[in-house]
């Protein structure tokens, strides 16, 4: 069968389970497509060919002696931020370029317990510090929509893998817009989950305070079964809660559009840089979703500005500390022969980062010296708090949020963007994070060049089933999800 990538993951399911295909021959297949596109994509860091098969041969095994999942034999791209045993993981970074880890992040371990396959590892802006996926050390990843420019970041070889008919579904993570921003960019279905509902043993970190794992791929539905096996709690994790857990695939259709309150922020609609294309086809889905029963109404999010500058405290901050331990003594990237110990910890982190690193370390160690800690650290958790309790007013009259998921489509690769103005692209994203609460990216069209469209969903805590059985049923009713990049298409 020459078309197994076009499956949705249902039919994958499905296909494994009557033996119309076998695991090894479906992982061939996407092993075929990475060898034949991925060097205009440059989306993988690393393809695991021998192991994938092995772990194929192995699925394909278990669903002769009946004790298969409904995923099992099914490939997986992992962003290169989860720790995969024996494998480089590398988080984007020259200072993690020689790392193997000797264990598995528990989304790693869950997806070979549901019996994944495991392509490779793909790639990602540096330690997740970015929007466009081109400060990894590894080389920019291009949009497969547009080769010439980005797919988002910093989960842009997630995405990429996606649309680019390369992997099924992947892994992403989440620190202001990590999975939502690239879903966009690429016309995907990506959901960032509530702080603690998925594990972050083996993901490495960025700021833990705002980091957060989620599944990517076309649709609402692909994205539940992976969140069936990504979430829960998990004791290696301190901030895993302990929460019952749903059945995504079964809730899909549990929210009833007729009646669902949705919430348009008119802050957000009145952003500097918003593009006049990204507001009207966010604005087409909302009338989408109203003709199926949905009620629009506007409300206020009143701490709209503060968005930006808490978040570039609190997440440089977080990365300041966390990031403090990659010295060049413990493991990996170290310089050449260091004249003593200051010249090994200077030289090897200032090699071994590259520019956007350095600059939100320089920022977080700033906001948290002495004589600015309070002034900057501790007033912008401050505001945090006012951000969150703006959102849970909201959720009072409302029952999901609405917005687009970024200001514009994706940018050229090497556009001239200040960091600043890079930043500013993720205002819609970043307040989620803040708060710890779920959205959602969705698909809803293009623009005039024929780059997709994202509109951004937020729950309450713990409604992941909401939002995804929100976005099941509108793609049921839309096709954005199922249109194809060129490049996939040309290779199908």
């Amino acid at each position: 069968m020459t078309d197994l990538h076009r499956f949705s993951i249902r039919a994958l399911s499905e296909g494994l389970a009557q033996a119309k295909f076998s695991s090894r021959e479906l992982t061939q297949h996407y092993l075929d497509r990475i060898a034949k596109i991925d060097s205009q994509v440059k989306a993988y860091v690393t393809v695991t060919a021998e192991q994938a098969l092995a772990q194929a041969d192995a699925a394909d095994t278990l669903r002769q002696t009946g004790n298969a999942t409904a995923l099992t034999g099914i490939p997986i791209a992992h962003k290169d931020i989860f720790c995969t045993q024996g494998i480089k993981t590398t988080a984007g970074s020259k200072i993690l370029d020689n790392f193997i880890s000797p264990y598995d992040a528990t989304v790693v371990a869950k997806g070979k317990d549901a019996g994944l396959v495991t392509l490779g590892k793909v790639n990602m802006d540096e330690f997740a510090m970015g929007s466009t996926s081109e400060s990894s050390y590894f080389g920019a990843t291009k949009n497969p929509w547009a080769l010439d420019h980005v797919p988002g970041g910093s989960s842009g070889g997630s995405a990429a893998v996606i649309a680019a008919d390369l992997a099924p579904f992947a892994t992403g993570t989440d620190t202001g817009g990590s999975i939502r921003q690239p879903a966009s960019f690429c016309g995907l279905t990506g959901l960032k989950p509530t702080y603690g509902r998925v594990s972050r043993f083996g993901m490495i970190a960025y700021a833990s305070s705002l980091d957060q794992g989620g599944p990517m791929a076309r649709s609402a539905e692909d994205c539940a079964y992976l969140m069936n096996v990504m979430a829960g709690h998990d004791a290696k994790d301190s901030t895993s809660m302990e929460k019952s857990v749903d059945d995504y695939v079964a809730n899909l259709n549990s929210t009833a559009l007729k009646g669902l309150r949705i919430g348009i922020p008119k802050q957000y609609f009145n952003v500097d840089g918003l593009a006049s294309d990204v507001k009207a086809r966010v604005e087409e889905s909302l009338k989408k979703l109203e003709e199926l029963g949905a009620i629009l109404a506007e409300i206020d999010l009143n701490m709209t500005e503060a968005y930006v500058p808490t978040y570039y405290l609190i997440a440089p901050a977080e990365a300041s500390s966390n990031l403090s331990r990659y010295d060049g003594v413990r493991y990996g990237y170290r310089c050449d022969e260091p004249k003593d110990i200051l010249d090994l910890y200077k030289r090897s982190r200032s090699e071994g980062f590259g520019a956007e690193v350095q600059r939100r370390i320089l920022i977080g160690t700033y906001a948290l010296s002495a004589g600015y800690y309070d002034a900057y650290y501790v007033k912008a958790q401050k505001v945090r708090r006012l951000i969150q309790q703006d959102f849970l007013k909201a959720f009072e009259n409302v029952d999901v949020i609405a917005a687009p998921s970024a200001p514009t489509t994706a940018y050229k690769i090497g556009a001239d963007l200040t960091p600043v103005e890079m930043y500013l692209g993720d205002i819609y994203t970043i307040a989620v994070n803040l708060a710890g609460l779920p959205a959602i990216n969705a698909p809803v069209g293009f623009d005039q060049n024929q780059l997709p469209v994202g509109l951004q969903l937020i729950g309450n805590y713990w409604s992941e089933s909401q939002l995804l059985s929100i976005v099941h049923q509108y793609q049921q009713h839309t096709d954005f999800h199922t249109q194809r990049a060129a490049i996939a298409e040309e290779n199908a």
